[in-house]
């Protein structure tokens, strides 16, 4: 999930370096491209199913367009309020994806995980400083893309054991480059060989991180590793840093201890089998 949240913080780096002059369709499709034809080189090289079995695709489905209009509603939110405003929106998630998997998954929360979640957004709200003077509309959308998220990660974990990470990955892939397809048509704006990097960067990041980010969910409880999508704050600040140019403040650095601090002592008291509810 660290992993995960390291690589969806560079590609968020590639979407504002291409978000004045790409449009946002646009964008979405050379996010997925790359993990579809990825997904699909590995899947047909070990035989695998491209899509999952008929019984699947409900769920599959769910998950796919429930993953898409996350993605848009964050590149919209993005686009047309404060940034620190729509991070903070977006980052109610894991407390919805630790409802999710409490309510139709039946996993058991540990007791340590409620308080740590609180902790990570309190560290979260720290890092962003949000002023919450954005038109009400995009923080809508914004919260929209966390409930979106939120029920897409959870049914990443409802596929554990049942679909092999890859296809799941490939049915989302494939699902979004269809459905970006038809708009990117209307509205292309040919990139010069600088953004087509930067769009291919966004692909290759976004890509892995997809895989990772299932692989995530695949390998524990949905509830215990969403806190864990908290380090990408601390990952923005630092490439923000060093490829943007911009400043690191005190805030950054308090709030980025309190989200490591967070995510230790869930992983900490989570492994030594403290109580659940």
């Amino acid at each position: 999930m660290c992993t995960s949240a390291f690589l969806f913080s560079g590609m968020q780096i590639a979407i504002r370096l291409t978000g004045d002059t790409i449009p946002l369709m646009e964008q979405v499709f050379f996010r997925n491209i790359v993990s579809l034809i990825l997904s699909f080189y590995i899947i047909k090289k070990n035989n695998g199913s491209f899509f999952g079995e008929k019984k699947h695709q409900p769920m599959l489905f769910c998950r796919s367009i429930a993953g898409i209009l996350g993605l848009v509603c964050m590149f919209y939110a993005a686009a047309n309020a404060h940034q620190a405003d729509v991070t903070i929106m977006t980052k109610l998630s894991p407390f919805m994806i630790t409802l999710w998997a409490f309510l139709f998954l039946k996993e058991k929360i540990a007791k340590i995980q409620l308080p740590g979640l609180i902790l990570a957004f309190i560290g979260t709200l720290i890092v962003a400083n949000p002023v919450f003077n954005s038109n009400l509309f995009p923080l809508l959308i914004a919260i929209l893309c966390a409930v979106f998220s939120s029920v897409s990660y959870t049914l990443l974990a409802y596929f554990k054991n049942k679909l092999n990470p890859l296809t799941v990955v490939m049915h989302f892939s494939a699902v979004c480059v269809a459905i970006s397809l038809p708009f990117m048509a209307f509205h292309f704006v040919m990139p010069n060989m600088f953004e087509f990097i930067i769009l291919t960067s966004l692909g290759i990041l976004g890509g892995f991180g997809q895989i990772t980010l299932t692989y995530a969910y695949r390998e524990a409880p949905a509830s215990e590793v969403s806190i864990y999508n908290y380090s990408g704050i601390l990952f923005s600040v630092i490439l923000a840093f060093i490829f943007l140019g911009e400043s690191v403040r005190l805030t950054s650095a308090i709030g980025g201890t309190l989200v490591v601090a967070a995510s230790w002592l869930v992983y900490r008291f989570t492994n030594s089998g403290s109580e659940e509810i």
